[in-house]
């Protein structure tokens, strides 16, 4: 069930982020890296402040009798400069997070999930979503293609004090 997260939803989204975000990161980001992205911004605590801002959706997969089975987090928010060079300072919706549980990969998981952040995204106004992905993920990658992003640039992310390299990523709505 595809549903939107509610604050009693802040532990298993901080749980499910712990398992999900280090398989998104590239084999040299240090643990302690890591540790500290999860610490800074998907602990229970930022789940919350996602949760209760406005310009914040976060959506949940769960089956009906189980823990969380994938989580999507969108801002709706002007781009960064760097980033409207890329797409536009249009109205727009950043896919910060868009994650499965390993078991769950390739069940139609995040479909679903994008597919409801993306009915969210035309239903606040926007003109296209954008997301990073780091340059070594090439399954996200992969998925943000089919389900028809672009990509048009790269930014630098920083995770636990180091700067990764992502691919920038955009899909007109």
């Amino acid at each position: 069930m595809i549903d939107a997260a509610t604050p009693d939803d802040a532990d298993a989204l901080a749980a499910l982020a712990a398992v999900t975000f280090p398989l998104a990161c590239p084999p040299e980001t240090t643990p302690e890296a890591i540790t500290q992205f999860i610490a800074e911004k998907l602990s229970p605590a930022a789940f919350l402040a996602y949760l209760r801002d406005p310009d914040y959706d976060t959506v949940t997969a769960r089956p009906d009798d189980g823990p969380l089975d994938g989580y999507a987090l969108a801002a709706y928010q002007v781009p960064p400069p760097d980033i409207a060079e890329l797409i536009g300072a249009g109205p727009a919706s950043y896919l910060s997070k868009l994650y499965v549980r390993p078991g769950s990969i390739g069940g139609g998981v995040g479909y679903a999930l994008f597919n409801r952040v993306r009915e969210l995204a035309v239903t606040r106004g926007a003109e296209q979503i954008w997301l990073g992905t780091n340059q070594q993920n090439t399954r996200a990658q992969r998925f943000y293609e089919r389900v028809g992003f672009e990509r048009v640039g790269t930014r630098q992310f920083l995770v636990g004090g180091k700067l990764e390299d992502d691919y920038v990523f955009a899909l007109k709505l």
